[in-house]
């Protein structure tokens, strides 16, 4: 795990030493003060502002640029800039241009020091996030929250942990929140900004006037927008060093190939998923050069003789991913690929494995890391994933609801000719424009109060199927999948968030619920996915997800409305990009869908796993925060395990968090060294008891 940190002061200090005293200024009762200072951290620069880098960063990864001694910009990350192009970037932030900064190919965290002044940079999707917390009469920021709760010995924030399980996608709900109380997230494509140790939260996207529809770029040249973003994005990890992983741990009595190949670590160089599907062949085909296009990444691939290593996971427990394994198959035939084929049984299944690494926050990655692990080990030091191409790509279906107020009907017919052939019923079209056309008219501040009285009455019964998945989506907000199994009073917290939350300035006047509904669901998968990385984590391996570096998320909001809802239109673009670089063959049946093997791989391993999972809720540590009745999820496990239809997703939730908790309450240590006053956020024999949530709550 690897993170930045830094604090802002009231006051210049000499050093790093700083008065014992809690977030809110009282005294904690130690005498004198303590020299805090991050295990295991590399000071970036010092006194009165200091900022660390904390983990296992490359050296590559951490760049700092001075304009004299009071001015500075630290990168943290992947960042295609050249150091002339960081000092540009610095100065324009020294007059307040912010968006600058942001705008390079990569994935990294900018932090700009101008004398007092210092400004933290998150990036548009919410994969590499910023947190803060008050401290010692200033702020303490951070790229996790947990160590700004060990920081402020923070506790539990039960509030937040109720939100994120009743409404995931509803940024209303889960409000600027995290699991600690104190501890906050700056918003995605915003900037935390620190003066003499106050605060201030500023956005650098412009927001465009939605009271009448902006000017859309037409469909072609937003595409080239794409293709050109992705592959600056995939260059400029081609550039960086390769790094050589040591790990191999050399014979082992009763180790066997397989063993002592995982325990060997990554593969040096260049790798991808190749799982398939459209986002993962695209980044591996731009990754591997084919078939070599001057014009984008001739010179700039693996090297000379050196091939992409293509991986791809064969789940032998599931039957329907014959051609998903052909299509990998056939695209790996290209010599500049080497394919591995990692097959796995019911070891690598969805709950097969519980133990596990603590995460900064809790999420349902964590039932599954074993299986993303087991593939991963056989990947490259460097290994590129399709991760976010879908958020950033597809249609939310309440983006049809935009088209309506953007007067486009006519662009509704494909989508809503599609769902109608998919069930079989003429009814389909008015059921869907009818939805689509009460949400265009319904407020905000009504869809959020709706979504709030849903909570408190329990109301989850949605349609079933792929229509219903679609009806159930065209609202400004809806319940999350495991909110059916919270208790009422955790359901009347959460409701209680939400009419709080209508009743402050809400969008910009004129959002449409479309692109706010992209938004936050682009925002969910990156929090997803930080998790699945940190829990799946291979010793000396990087994860690249392009799609969600900030020049690509711009390059694909760029892209018309009009051409997102046409059926397929994820994996046309991602053939026009590919034919943009010269690869013109694909196999028959590229981009299509494959939610089916995942959700067939979740049924069977909690089929398996069943038993274990009663365990678990035997005696649960949601039930003492007064989220959830045992015996209620565990009839439900049981249920759910015999076939009846039960929101699977929502169970992965509730066994996620579970887990979570008690790997928190269970850790040892901290982040902080210094004096023996320094202790660990939720240290152990605190419980969250019922009926905490309105005094914990965020």
């Amino acid at each position: 795990m690897r993170w930045l940190v830094g604090w802002s002061s009231a006051t210049a200090k000499a050093s790093p030493t700083i008065s014992a005293v809690h977030p809110d200024g009282q005294d904690i009762g130690v005498e004198g003060v303590e020299t805090v200072h991050p295990v295991g951290s590399q000071l970036l620069w010092g006194d009165p502002d200091p900022l660390w880098a904390v983990g296992d960063w490359r050296p590559d990864e951490i760049r700092v640029v001075r304009a004299d001694a009071e001015t500075a910009v630290a990168v943290l990350g992947i960042c295609g800039a050249t150091d002339e192009q960081l000092r540009v970037g610095l100065f324009a932030a020294r007059g307040g241009a912010l968006r600058h900064l942001t705008a390079w190919p990569g994935s990294y965290t900018a932090v700009v020091r101008v004398g007092r002044r210092v400004t933290v940079l998150g990036d548009l999707a919410g994969a590499r996030p910023v947190f803060h917390t008050p401290w010692a009469g200033g702020t303490a920021y951070a790229t996790a929250a947990l160590p700004l709760a060990d920081l402020v010995e923070a506790q539990l924030d039960i509030g937040h942990l109720a939100a994120l399980l009743a409404c995931p996608d509803v940024p209303e709900a889960l409000q600027d929140s995290t699991p600690y109380a104190g501890v906050r997230r700056i918003p995605p494509g915003h900037a935390l900004i620190l003066r003499d140790g106050s605060r201030e939260i500023a956005g650098y996207e412009p927001v465009a006037s939605l009271a009448v529809a902006a000017p859309q770029m037409d469909g072609p040249r937003a595409v080239d927008g794409v293709r050109e973003a992705l592959v600056e994005s995939v260059r400029a990890r081609l550039a960086a060093p390769r790094h050589v992983p040591d790990l191999d741990p050399g014979p082992v009595p009763g180790m066997g190939p397989a063993e002592r190949r995982a325990g060997r670590g990554p593969v040096p160089g260049i790798g991808a998923d190749l799982s398939g599907g459209p986002a993962s062949a695209t980044l591996a085909l731009l990754a591997a050069g084919l078939p070599g296009n001057p014009g984008t990444l001739l010179g700039h691939s693996t090297g000379a003789g050196e091939r992409l290593l293509a991986v791809t996971f064969n789940d032998l427990t599931t039957t329907d991913r014959e051609a998903e394994i052909q299509r990998a198959g056939a695209m790996a035939a290209n010599p500049r690929l080497h394919h591995v084929v990692v097959t796995a049984g019911e070891e690598a299944l969805p709950y097969a494995e519980l133990d596990g690494p603590l995460t900064d926050e809790p999420g349902p990655a964590l039932i599954g890391a074993a299986r993303h692990r087991a593939r991963l080990a056989f990947g490259s030091a460097d290994h590129f994933t399709g991760h976010g191409a879908r958020q950033v790509l597809d249609a939310h279906p309440a983006r049809l609801a935009d088209l309506l107020l953007d007067r486009r009907r006519r662009h509704l017919v494909r989508p809503v000719t599609a769902l109608a052939k998919a069930e079989g019923s003429v009814l389909v079209p008015a059921r869907v424009y009818g939805a689509a056309r009460k949400l265009a008219r319904t407020t905000y501040r009504a869809g959020i109060e709706d979504t709030a009285s849903r909570l408190r009455d329990a109301r989850f019964e949605e349609p079933a199927g792929a229509v219903g998945a679609s009806l159930a989506a065209l609202t400004w907000a809806r319940p999350g999948p495991a909110a059916r199994w919270l208790t009422g009073e955790a359901l009347a917290e959460v409701s209680v968030r939400l009419e709080q939350s209508a009743t402050r300035p809400g969008p910009a006047p004129g959002q449409r619920p479309g692109e706010l509904r992209a938004r936050a669901a682009l925002a969910r998968h990156a929090a997803d996915l930080r998790v699945l990385e940190q829990a799946a984590e291979i010793r000396s391996q990087r994860l690249h997800a392009p799609f969600l570096d900030n020049q690509v998320v711009r390059a694909c909001r760029a892209l018309p409305e009009a051409l997102r809802v046409q059926p397929g239109a994820r994996a046309e673009i991602l053939r026009t990009v590919l034919e943009g670089t010269g690869v013109n063959e694909l196999p028959d049946g590229w981009g299509a869908p494959s939610h089916a093997s995942s959700a067939a791989a979740a049924s069977t391993g909690l089929r398996v796993a069943v038993d274990d999972l009663v365990d678990l809720f035997g005696t649960p540590l949601l039930a003492q925060a007064g989220l959830v009745e045992g015996r209620v999820v565990q009839r439900a496990l049981r249920a759910a395990a015999e076939g009846e239809a039960l929101p699977l997703d929502g169970l992965g939730e509730l066994v996620s968090t579970e887990l979570w908790l008690r790997r928190l309450l269970s850790r040892r240590g901290t982040c902080w060294t210094g004096t023996p006053a320094r202790a660990r956020a939720v240290p152990a024999g605190i419980r969250p008891q019922r009926g905490a949530l309105g005094a914990r709550g965020g």
